[in-house]
């Protein structure tokens, strides 16, 4: 008697293992798969994806769980990449003789020292944005972090002299690709014997680097200080009554959001080998908060999907808008970057007005949603 039932149970444990495997290859071969059925472009826009994702998931803890509006979480970004750059190029030995003396091979930073470097950076800059803005909320909050985002590109931008620091509008080049001891990722490698190319190099790397942020969100999300996140969100009031440090745990919030945008610029810079202010504009900061609020506000498996969502979905516009419309008329009405922002709005337009929670929303919030609907009722 006591056998079977044995055995259901090792059957009903391994049956999460086999789902795990499978998603693990299936995440595994997937760059090769795309790469020979769409071409290399397509694997560029997974390595983006999964960026946005790393974006999305730091501005996840601003937004989906403190309920701070930020509308410049790109300027996070911006520092990480910005730090990245001038720690593997040579622009800092070119223009500071100093420097050069000191370092007469040049800086050549590993890059498990720059990526913490650059999330402590970005961390101190959330703690800078989050410290004046404690007593606001709503509008006032988004109008406030907006102008601190662009207040970050502006002085990228100026920042060249008297002394050049970022090389202004030029934008830094010759950027060190990301190397992982003699593993560089910026040219094809022979692993077992089979050639790798760079994008699925860095496919692999960002995809580890999400699985761990991944990992974080979901520690972070079970824990005191994320339940006292989701109070402030609920009640700001009620949660400070309760005994939360709601001024603690804001800066908290700012600043480990804020270190996961520093981690993706920093994976950025060393993909791109080149920065500029032209990368990190109010329209970027948009699109990340579009993709929390559309993956669905506080949820990681919704932030995920609405981050791949808004990556794949303007390049599938773009790509399918000629062909599409010199099958139907024989020749191009629209011009193709039109016609694909067009389509790209209008998804998100209907979206929203049928999935105001998100295409994959959290429980509670969902549940909320559908009372408030059902009180207007």
């Amino acid at each position: 008697m006591g056998q079977p039932g044995k055995n259901i149970m090792i059957q009903i444990n391994k049956k999460p293992w086999w789902g795990v495997v499978l998603v693990a290859v299936a995440l595994a071969v997937l760059p090769f798969i795309t790469g020979a059925a769409f071409g290399p472009a397509w694997v560029r826009v997974l390595d983006f994806a999964l960026l946005y994702v790393l974006l999305s998931l730091g501005l996840n803890i601003v937004v989906g769980y403190a309920g701070l509006l930020d509308l410049g979480y790109v300027a996070f970004y911006a520092v990480g990449a910005y730090l990245y750059a001038l720690a593997s190029s040579p622009h800092l030995i070119q223009n500071f003789p100093a420097i050069a003396a000191l370092f007469p091979a040049g800086l050549h930073g590993p890059i498990w020292l720059l990526l913490p470097a650059g999330a402590l950076l970005a961390g101190v800059f959330g703690v800078l944005l989050g410290a004046p803005t404690l007593r606001l909320r709503g509008d006032y909050l988004a109008i406030v972090t907006l102008g601190f985002g662009e207040i970050v590109r502006i002085f990228m931008n100026n920042l060249y002299r008297p002394v050049n620091i970022t090389n202004g509008a030029q934008g830094i080049t010759q950027i060190d690709g990301i190397h992982i001891g003699s593993l560089a990722l910026d040219r094809t490698q022979n692993i077992l014997g089979l050639a790798v190319p760079s994008l699925h190099l860095y496919y692999y790397l960002f995809l580890a680097l999400v699985l761990l942020i991944i990992v974080v969100s979901v520690r972070l999300e079970d824990s005191r200080i994320g339940r006292a996140w989701v109070a402030i969100r609920e009640d700001e009031v009620a949660a400070k009554a309760c005994g939360i440090n709601t001024r603690n745990v804001k800066l908290l919030a700012f600043a480990m959001g804020a270190s996961f945008g520093g981690v993706a610029g920093g994976l950025f810079a060393g993909f791109q080998q080149f920065v500029s202010p032209e990368s990190f504009q109010l329209i970027d900061s948009i699109m990340i908060l579009a993709m929390v609020v559309l993956g669905g506000m506080g949820h990681i498996p919704g932030v995920i999907l609405g981050s791949l969502l808004l990556t794949g979905l303007p390049e599938l516009f773009r790509y399918s808008a000629t062909p599409v419309q010199q099958m139907l008329f024989g020749k191009v009405l629209i011009d193709p970057e039109t016609l694909r922002m067009l389509l790209f709005g209008l998804t998100l337009v209907v979206v929203m007005l049928y999935r105001p929670a998100g295409l994959w929303p959290e429980k509670r919030r969902s549940r909320e949603l559908e009372q408030k609907r059902g009180e207007a009722a």
